[in-house]
């Protein structure tokens, strides 16, 4: 997220205001890190994690299809219902430097490691009503993410922890049209919740407000000189008035230097939600008797997020606020509401999985589409002017193949490897979203326990290419620049059970 410093002679007033702006709209559209690019998750299914997602609709025996693609419980013949979880621990290493907008460096370090372990629970029924129907109903978190970084690193300003989490209701039903082909459909209930903290650069305010006392006082000597010039008042008297002008100009800025040291920081938490709808459709096709083929289309979902913001500020900012003459022109720092729409983009999957007596194999192709994050709007409660951040995210594909060996009648060995694009590069990767094409590998286990009961387990890693940063810019004009060095560790659990 970008923006501009402006000199102004109204004391800072653009510039705090797009501090103010640029807080709340991260808050309203700050994006997550877990297994797929950017803040998508495919966690919902530990067999399927175990082959890194190759056939994750067409492998067969997995409830999660519920969510996946619902064409495929033509399969599930009863009545399953099956309880995922998986912890994500991913790591986030920043290296690099800041600057503020004079290109002094910035205090702090490289922020520690930012990444967490979290929780992503997924839980999916599906029945069989008829010999061509079935039902079904999932829970899962299909977009969600996590960065915490210190407190008092040098990117501060930028973001210290930003939190989102997509939590999914679905309701889904299949048809079976006959022994080679099914469809099916779902309906999607969203809830979006966002949280996002940072600092606030009161030094860098303070800078702009001593431009615009500046400014004020050369307009003030030029009406002077010209006064002078047109004979309109003395020669001494104009320099009287000069030298006057100058300093108090100068001691206003002096006094505006000393109420807003540098790291004399402020601090704000602004925290966003929304309930949207969504659809899914898909198609299961069986050309021959080994051979499956799945495709499945999830809508984009827009959110009109609604949010709030709370901010922390100084005693010396407070002195400031106190001055009749800078009141009118500096942001409180108040509590106060804004608005924005933010789409989750629309996904698109192909899955594949031929299938033998002791063994089976697959491969999937998603694409998603992330360039519905172009731009984000802000609008506000007051008179602020609305606030447009740029993204220009870009389209992705993640690829995966994978497959299964049936060790005995009752275990199940799995593994598979994938890639996946990252929808940001350099030039648009910022620190609330500091992500990079992915290469995963992955392995699993399957264990029957009884013909009603199954057990699954899977173990994935990520390896995140170089991720640099080429000056992400804070709403301050604070600029960060560096690279990451990112990696993520994924343990899966399932349990299925049949009635």
């Amino acid at each position: 997220m970008h923006t501009t410093f402006r000199n102004t002679a109204r004391g800072g007033r653009p510039f705090a205001l797009a501090a103010l702006g640029l807080a709340i709209a991260g808050s309203l559209a700050a994006p997550p890190q877990a297994h797929a690019s950017a803040f998508q998750l495919k966690e919902n299914s530990a067999k399927a994690m175990g082959r890194a997602y190759a056939g994750s609709a067409t492998a067969g025996g997995d409830v999660s299809v519920v969510a996946n693609n619902p064409a495929a419980m033509s399969d599930l013949d009863g009545t399953y219902v099956q309880a995922d979880v998986t912890a994500i621990n991913f790591s986030a290493r920043f290296t690099g430097t800041s600057t503020d907008v004079l290109g002094r460096p910035i205090s702090g370090g490289n922020g520690g490691d930012a990444g967490t372990t979290l929780p992503v629970p997924a839980l999916a029924l599906s029945t069989k009503v008829s010999d061509r129907v079935n039902l079904g109903f999932a829970l899962d978190v299909p977009f969600g993410f996590q960065t915490k970084y210190d407190s008092n690193w040098m990117g501060r300003y930028d973001a210290i922890k930003t939190s989102l989490r997509s939590f999914d209701t679905m309701f889904s039903a299949s048809f079976k049209i006959n022994d080679q082909w099914s469809v099916g459909a779902s309906v999607i209930a969203e809830r979006m919740n966002a949280d996002l903290t940072n600092a606030i650069n009161f030094n860098a305010i303070g800078l702009s407000v001593q431009q615009g006392i500046a400014a004020k006082t050369q307009a003030a000597v030029a009406q002077i000189q010209a006064a002078a010039a047109a004979g309109q008042i003395p020669p001494a008297q104009a320099a009287a008035m000069i030298q006057a002008a100058a300093a108090q100009g100068q001691t206003a800025a002096a006094g505006v230097a000393a109420l807003t040291p540098v790291d004399n920081d402020g601090f704000a938490e602004v925290k966003g939600n929304n309930w949207a709808w969504g659809w899914q459709v898909g198609t299961y096709w069986k050309p021959t008797a080994k051979d499956r083929l799945a495709l499945d289309y999830r809508s984009r979902i827009t959110h009109d997020i609604k949010g709030t913001a709370n901010f922390t500020t100084t005693e010396g900012y407070d002195l400031l606020l106190s001055n009749p003459a800078l009141s009118g022109s500096l942001p409180p720092f108040q509590h106060t509401s804004g608005n924005a729409r933010l789409t989750n983009p629309a996904v698109a999957a192909l899955s594949y999985w031929h299938q033998e007596d002791k063994f089976g194999f697959g491969a999937d192709v998603a694409w998603t589409q992330w360039s519905v994050m172009r731009q984000l709007t802000v609008n506000y409660a007051n008179a602020q002017p609305a606030t447009v951040l740029p993204f220009n995210w870009r389209n992705t594909f993640y690829v995966s193949v994978g497959g299964e060996y049936y060790a005995t009648d009752k275990l199940t060995v799995r593994g598979g490897l994938a890639v996946d694009q990252a929808p940001m590069n350099a030039g648009n990767r910022d620190p609330r979203v500091p992500d990079g094409a992915r290469h995963t590998v992955a392995v699993g286990l399957g264990y029957k326990a009884t013909d009603r009961l199954e057990l699954n387990a899977s173990y994935e890693h990520i390896f995140v290419a170089h991720a640099g940063m080429n000056g992400a810019v804070s709403a301050t004009g604070d600029v960060l620049t560096g690279s990451y060095d990112d990696y993520g560790n994924l343990l899966s659990l399932s349990m299925q059970y049949k009635f």
